[in-house]
């Protein structure tokens, strides 16, 4: 299963999914390629692979991304790798809304979530509070905010980020929920069926 998390910037996503990360079994989160520099305390190839934009233009020209996106003067992408390498774990997708349509378009069953904010006033207070852009950033990304929050109808699922606890809460219960749907656990229940000498759920 394939979880979007989606959300405008400053909303607490990538917190929340850390959060999520470390109570749900079976999580695997994606790595995604970016052309901005390294922030203080990110690692590449854990919090994402940072790379040149000459290499990122030539994986798009290969068609090695599922979906990909110009955010704030810098290249993101998801390589189809990330899917591929998931194996028997769910995948965790951190990645804006013109990527979440993306994958939207290819990829069938995946979950959508997006992540507000509790009000324009708290994210433009969390934006200058975590300190990594000047004013002028600032104000791009609750402009950008503005553009994103539009598309809060595409989404299967709304987390507000009002409180962390509560917020981390709900996008772990979304996903555990959508872990016993009937359509995501066929293959248990065929073993299990089987051991009762059932072929199908009609035998």
């Amino acid at each position: 299963m394939i979880y979007v998390i989606s959300g405008p910037s400053g909303s607490g996503k990538t917190t929340l999914i850390r959060e999520v990360l470390s109570r749900v079994p079976g999580l695997r989160f994606s790595v995604s390629h970016t052309t901005r520099p390294k922030r203080a305390g990110e690692m590449d190839g854990r919090d994402y692979h940072f790379v040149n934009e000459k290499v990122f233009q030539r994986m798009v020209r290969r068609g090695e991304f599922i979906e990909w996106a110009v955010v704030h003067n810098f290249y993101y992408g998801t390589a189809a790798r990330e899917l591929r390498q998931a194996g028997r774990n769910d995948l965790v997708l951190d990645i804006d809304v013109q990527g979440a349509a993306q994958v939207k378009r290819k990829v069938r069953g995946a979950v959508f979530v997006f992540i507000l904010p509790p009000n324009y006033q708290e994210l433009k207070a969390r934006l200058k509070k975590r300190g990594l852009d000047d004013p002028a950033v600032v104000r791009r990304r609750l402009e950008r905010a503005r553009q994103e929050i539009r598309s809060y109808h595409r989404f299967d699922y709304l987390v507000i980020n009002d409180d962390l606890k509560e917020a981390t809460r709900e996008l772990e219960s979304i996903i555990r929920c959508h872990r016993c749907r009937r359509l995501s656990r066929e293959r248990r229940v065929a073993a299990i069926l089987k051991s009762f000498g059932i072929k199908s759920p009609q035998g």
